[in-house]
């Protein structure tokens, strides 16, 4: 039997094919596969919050309007009458997605809302039961597929949806300020206090040129440009909602910046003399080691000489090999029971 090149929740799309043949459709929300620029409808628009998916899509449909935002513009929703979401890995950033979503699409538009049971798209239910009736209308390859038509406007004000916390760190206080579905979204988290302590320890390499990859929130940057304004400091993440909280937290800490959408080094051509990192090894529910060992492999590339890459992982991760495979020097600078930060010189 041969293994179809989608995901399971476009699958179940997929038996439901003839529904959207004279539709104009909006698909967004956690978009893993090509299913979007194939389907088979009237009109396709396209909304990524994630800018690999973005890269992925741009230029695989022709007609296609594919638009890499925080909140589209009003004039994306025109003329539209379909909505197919994508449940994400959490579900703060589902209600995120939905609320704004659901605030521009027009009256009596079908929406429909698919994912893996696991990430727990049942939740939808009780979500949006204020909203309309929605009912299951597919239950296949572990997923579910809900539909509703859209009977008024949801409210969404975007001021509403951020977070807010404090850090006190080598006596500065630091307003951190985030958005749903972001890392490290309602405090810091183990892993970056050990790599910001570690890094506090090792001054001597915190100079010049210094680029944050997935910068979340952009709690590592403020950090160091709070001890060390002389530096130059670039930060990127593939999320939108990460690109936006890190920019507002930089402006709450009044830290001057460069903030970028890249997908590890894609979209990034300078050289540095410090690499930071916490990097992801999940990709939605399961383990995936993809951007991190781009993130390694790469990294001498964006490195000037004598430059240091520095990230922080679980223990159990596989990436001292790697790492000394691609570095001259590799030292482990600090540890716990459950994370490990990595020193690399190029």
């Amino acid at each position: 039997m041969a293994t179809s090149a989608f995901t399971p929740a476009s699958q179940v799309l997929e038996r439901h094919q003839t529904f959207f043949s004279d539709k104009k459709v909006i698909i967004a929300g956690d978009i893993q596969d090509s299913y979007p620029i194939v389907i088979a409808a009237n009109q396709v628009k396209i909304h990524c919050s994630q800018f690999h998916t973005y890269l992925r899509l741009k230029n695989s449909r022709k007609g296609t309007e594919i638009d890499f935002s925080l909140l589209p513009d009003k004039d994306f929703y025109n003329g539209m009458n379909t909505l197919i979401y994508y449940w994400p890995k959490t579900k703060s950033e589902a209600q995120f997605q939905l609320s704004y979503l659901l605030n521009n699409m027009p009256k009596d538009s079908d929406i429909l809302i698919v994912g893996e049971n696991r990430t727990g798209v049942k939740s939808v239910e009780s979500l949006l039961a204020d909203f309309g009736v929605i009912q299951k209308i597919d239950s296949a390859r572990r997923c579910g597929l809900y539909h509703f038509q859209a009977e008024s406007r949801l409210a969404f004000d975007l001021s509403e949806w951020w977070l807010n916390y404090h850090l006190s760190i080598e006596d500065q206080d630091i307003e951190i300020k985030s958005l749903p579905g972001v890392f490290s979204q309602k405090g810091l988290d183990a892993g970056s206090e050990l790599l910001l302590n570690a890094l506090v320890d090792h001054a001597d390499i915190i100079k010049g040129n210094v680029l944050d990859v997935g910068c979340g929130a952009g709690v590592l940057s403020t950090v160091l440009g709070k001890l060390y304004p002389e530096i130059n400091l670039t930060l990127s993440d593939v999320s939108v909602a990460a690109i936006e909280s890190s920019k507002a937290t930089l402006i709450a800490n009044h830290i001057d910046a460069t903030v970028v959408a890249s997908d590890v080094f894609s979209n990034i051509n300078d050289k540095y003399h410090l690499i930071v990192s916490n990097p992801p090894f999940h990709d939605g529910k399961e383990t995936s080691y993809t951007a991190v060992n781009t993130l390694i492999k790469e990294a001498k590339k964006h490195l000037k000489l004598n430059g240091y890459l520095c990230i922080v992982a679980n223990s159990f991760l596989p990436y001292q090999a790697i790492l000394d495979e691609t570095f001259k020097s590799v030292e482990v600078i600090a540890q716990t029971t459950k994370f490990r930060v990595y020193l690399a010189c190029h």
